[in-house]
């Protein structure tokens, strides 16, 4: 069960940061234009730097791996870079069950953000925050 959750938190770690890559080239899937990605996504009007998207896309490969096992299962660093990862995910989760999410990325307060930040995103966070903390047993 724990190989399964180690799998899926990885796989989705990955799948959200080639997203995020995705939309560093421009792309808006899977919204229908930048205005809808922009007010669902970020919140607010702005559209992020693509540096900043590939940052972001490439914590999260580093996280991915991290929860995989990567560089070895029993590695400190590896260990050490769960934990934070697995206590970042669990505050961002927090913070959006709170509506609060906007202390960490200003601006990000459209009504339609807020509640798919609600219905998804923070469960989606706390969700991989448990996946994430999982992998280290074992």
């Amino acid at each position: 069960m724990r190989y399964l959750a180690r799998v899926a938190t990885a796989t989705t770690m990955l799948g959200i940061g080639a997203l995020h890559a995705m939309w560093g080239r421009g792309s808006t899937f899977p919204f229908a234009n930048r205005d809808e990605l922009n007010d669902s996504v970020i919140g607010r009007d702005a559209t992020p730097s693509a540096g900043a998207c590939y940052v972001v896309a490439g914590l999260l490969t580093v996280a991915g791996a991290l929860v995989a096992g990567l560089p070895s299962p029993r590695s400190r660093v590896r260990r050490l870079g769960v934990c934070t990862v697995s206590i970042t995910l669990a505050a961002r989760a927090v913070l959006g069950f709170s509506g609060r999410t906007e202390l960490v990325s200003p601006g990000s307060v459209s009504p339609r953000f807020r509640r798919m930040d609600k219905r998804y995103f923070s469960p989606l966070c706390a969700a991989l925050a448990v996946g994430a903390a999982t992998s280290l047993r074992g």
